[in-house]
């Protein structure tokens, strides 16, 4: 007998869609079940069989432990299993939200379903991992416990394209590890679809091979990382060689970890030689991977204000969240002694032609 499985996706911020519980949706399908995606705590329109619950960042937990009790609440005889990031780091945590099943992990009976982007109409882009794990093992990052090394390479990813869609995220780690990247990158090209490997690309293994294929895909942005010092050189020599082969400086999008080992001096350097490279900077502030509240992890090297200084700059001084390599920015970095005057909120002149840029943050950034 046929099943209905209610897939819950609590009310906090993502602007993705839940993968997870999609890709769920098609494996139950599969077995002939029926599946309902149930938002912002909405009462669903069957009552249930099952219900699965997923979650994010384990500081959005509130949301995930509301949207749990909800559905007790109602179908208080029903199973319900609760899965995702959080409940992967902090099951002990998650336990406590009043969930029947604790998930940790990826869910690997799923791993081969596409999602099933019928249940969510408006969304245009099919998400796709070529691989999962990472071969690094970076202290910061919560990829190595939740997936461990580098595994499940494909050397294909057209069987997850959903009809219509025009465009194709990577989730992938570290894709350039994979051993499959140059099939995966001619596929790409062959697809002729927008492409964006949203997580970057690792800057220490982009050659020139890799370079002349980006050169042809449809990648309105390419991301690279620029986190430690023994990454200096990697990242500058990426940049240039992407702008080698055709691609604009000013469509490298560099992330740049602060709030973790370095210190505010040590990070303003940073940012100017990522400016001075001509690649825009998106400072990216460290979260310890298990942490209940956001933003509450300060450095030792660190305080309240140099944090907040760095927010506000991105925002008053910068553009959509990042530090573009005007001129004007470049200078007013470059003079500062320290970071405290790199990272001041004195007048600028914005209306000189040299801050008058395109819109290539607003139109290309996602």
């Amino acid at each position: 007998m046929s099943k209905h499985i209610v897939l819950v996706e609590p009310n906090y911020y993502t602007k993705y869609p839940p993968i997870g519980l999609l890709k769920i949706s098609t494996f139950e399908k599969n077995n002939g079940n029926t599946t309902e995606l149930v938002r912002k705590l909405s009462f669903p329109k069957k009552r249930p069989d099952k219900i699965y619950v997923t979650s994010l960042f384990t500081w959005a937990w509130q949301p995930v432990w509301r949207a749990v009790r909800k559905h007790k609440a109602w179908f208080p005889e029903i199973e319900l299993w609760l899965g995702g990031l959080y409940a992967s780091l902090m099951p002990e945590h998650a336990k406590m939200s009043g969930a029947d099943h604790i998930y940790q992990g990826i869910f690997w009976e799923v791993e081969e379903c596409i999602p099933d982007y019928s249940l969510v109409p408006e969304w245009d882009a099919s998400i796709v991992w070529a691989s999962r794990g990472c071969k690094n093992k970076c202290t910061f990052c919560a990829v190595p416990k939740l997936e461990g090394s580098l595994n499940h390479e494909r050397p294909s990813i057209s069987k997850f394209i959903w009809e219509g869609h025009k465009k194709i995220i990577f989730f992938d780690n570290n894709i350039l590890a994979t051993k499959y990247w140059k099939d995966i990158f001619e596929e790409v090209i062959e697809l002729n679809m927008i492409v964006d490997f949203n997580e970057g690309l690792d800057a220490r293994l982009l050659n020139e091979d890799a370079a002349v294929l980006i050169s042809k895909m449809k990648i309105p942005i390419v991301r690279l990382a620029y986190d430690m010092p023994s990454q200096k050189h990697y990242v500058k020599k990426a940049i240039n060689l992407l702008n080698n082969y055709g691609i604009s400086k000013r469509d490298i999008l560099v992330y740049s970890l602060f709030n973790y080992t370095e210190s505010p001096d040590e990070y303003h350097k940073r940012v100017l030689e990522i400016l001075e490279w001509g690649a825009v900077c998106y400072p990216m502030r460290f979260q310890p991977c298990m942490t209940l509240k956001k933003d509450s992890y300060i450095s030792p090297k660190w305080t309240p204000e140099r944090l907040e200084m760095v927010q506000r700059s991105r925002r008053v001084i910068g553009y959509g969240g990042t530090f573009p390599p005007y001129e004007g920015l470049i200078n007013k970095f470059k003079q500062a002694s320290n970071f405290d005057e790199a990272f001041s909120l004195y007048p600028l002149d914005r209306s000189e032609e040299k801050f008058k840029d395109e819109n290539f943050i607003q139109t290309k950034i996602v």
